[in-house]
């Protein structure tokens, strides 16, 4: 406590002398005081650093510096300045957001309309209207990314097929012989749209009558127009033009009539 001893001043009130930490100056005598003795009546100040025109004397002696909070009587004896809004601040109040700074920002949330605007995607893909109200080919490419990443965790293929080949398809299953609505499958971009057929049925285990004459052929579907892919067209040469397939997105797998060219009410089976 030996330590202590020059820490601090005593009020300058003969009856206080009280050993303050936190001494505080007046501005009309220039005399050290305690809170209780600080103010001009408590001390019967003589106001020797005012002039008779009002003017106040600038005193050189040390002073302390009161926390401007609205809440707080605290004060320092250097001064806290917020180098924001130029105001003084205690030690407790000297953060922008503690004395609720005027010229404080709020911090953008990293990536916040990034996930705002996936959440949307994902939900519009999810929603069985989607097909029904149209989207535009940038959303639906966009949902189709979207949904990419989500495929690629669980789909099945050949695992053979190089990664920079590999087409990723949410498969709907022919309704009247599967329990499961669709399988995610991947194909090769530089395969046909007979041997893909011919893989989803293998890898779901279907009925293939396709080279029998008069049985019900399995062919894929276009989810957004109904119509009938052609067995003899490259995967690739269909992932462009106005209406294009999307890795990460749907195809339709049903068995119809040999002639059938569109499947109708295409969007009961998303």
């Amino acid at each position: 406590m030996a330590e202590l001893v020059h820490v601090g001043k005593h009020c300058t009130v003969t009856t206080c002398k009280q050993l303050d930490f936190l001494p505080i100056v007046c501005n009309g005598c220039s005399q050290i005081f305690c809170k209780d003795h600080y103010s001009l009546d408590a001390h019967n100040c003589s106001q020797e650093n005012f002039s008779k025109d009002g003017c106040t004397i600038t005193s050189t002696d040390p002073t302390s510096y009161e926390c401007t909070h609205p809440d707080c009587t605290n004060r320092e004896l250097i001064p806290i300045l917020c180098e924001h809004c130029n105001k003084h601040f205690c030690l407790s109040h000297r953060h922008q957001q503690e004395h609720s700074c005027v010229m404080l920002k709020e911090k953008e949330v990293p990536m916040a309309k990034t996930a705002e605007l996936v959440k949307q995607i994902t939900a519009s893909h999810q929603a069985k209207g989607n097909v029904k109200k149209g989207i535009g080919k940038k959303s639906a490419k966009t949902a189709a990314k979207v949904a990419l990443m989500k495929m690629k965790m669980h789909a099945v293929g050949d695992k053979g097929i190089p990664q920079v080949e590999r087409i990723y398809f949410s498969v709907v299953l022919p309704r009247a012989c599967c329990s499961e609505k669709n399988k995610t499958i991947f194909f090769s971009s530089n395969w046909s749209i007979g041997r893909c057929v011919d893989k989803v049925a293998e890898v779901m285990r279907l009925k293939n009558d396709n080279n029998i004459a008069n049985a019900k052929k399995l062919r894929l579907f276009h989810p957004d127009t109904g119509e009938s892919l052609a067995m003899d067209a490259k995967l690739a040469s269909l992932l462009s033009g106005d209406v294009p397939l999307y890795s990460g997105g749907f195809v339709i797998l049903e068995y119809v009539d040999n002639d059938c060219v569109v499947l109708n009410n295409v969007q009961d089976y998303l």
